[in-house]
């Protein structure tokens, strides 16, 4: 019975010592992180460090079980978390480095944000799998833009990828939807002057969308 009892002092006492972790949980965009303070607290910049201080001065709706709820892309924010977790940029195949740089700046994570645009100039220098180099493009948008801008998408511009944001603004909320259009071109490509001239009026369409940025 004494053992018992040194037993579970003992376990308290470990519970204690761990207790300066505080497991944290986050609804991003529906899916559930489970985390620490401390892994959340690696930048003191960041959104996440003043989301999880007790004198935050962010105001974050908590879902039934507790969870801070962020209204961003899941997808994403697994590099995020696990940036913060080891240091290092770690993305699943599939995901574009334009979608991660836009999350790590949205948090407000410098050093990640420096990792993703070496990478995404590293990237851009490289030819493809068939001997090209190809243009890279991030175009951010409302919902209901998006058919507008498929329409601005020739001379050569295709979509690698399209983007949930969500909105920094209204939590919970599909009416102001933002997307990110990952689109590319193969770089130096030969044109006519009348395509050329074409494409630099779709060109300036696209500035003035990324302008937005």
């Amino acid at each position: 019975m004494a053992d018992h009892v040194m037993h579970s002092e003992y376990n308290k006492q470990i519970i204690s010592k761990n207790g300066n972790k505080q497991w944290v949980k986050l609804n991003v965009g529906g899916t559930y992180f489970l985390t620490t303070k401390t892994t959340l607290s690696r930048d003191p910049n960041s959104f996440l460090y003043r989301l999880v201080q007790d004198d935050s001065d962010l105001i974050s709706d908590k879902d039934d079980t507790g969870a801070y709820l962020i209204d961003r892309d899941p997808n994403y924010f697994s590099p995020i978390l696990n940036y913060l977790r080891h240091g290092k940029l770690v993305m699943n195949k599939g995901l574009a480095e334009e979608g991660v740089l836009e999350e790590a700046e949205f948090y407000n994570i410098a050093e990640l944000i420096t990792l993703v645009k070496e990478r995404i100039m590293h990237r851009d220098n490289m030819p493809g799998k068939d001997g090209k180099k190809h243009v890279y493009r991030v175009i951010q948008c409302h919902e209901d833009e998006l058919t507008q801008m498929v329409s601005t998408m020739s001379d050569g511009w295709k979509f690698e990828q399209l983007v949930n944001i969500g909105s920094q603004y209204n939590y919970g909320s599909d009416e102001h939807a933002e997307f990110l259009c990952v689109v590319s071109r193969e770089y130096g490509a030969p044109e006519s002057s009348e395509v050329k001239s074409d494409r630099e009026d779709r060109a300036k369409v696209l500035q003035q969308k990324g302008s937005r940025m």
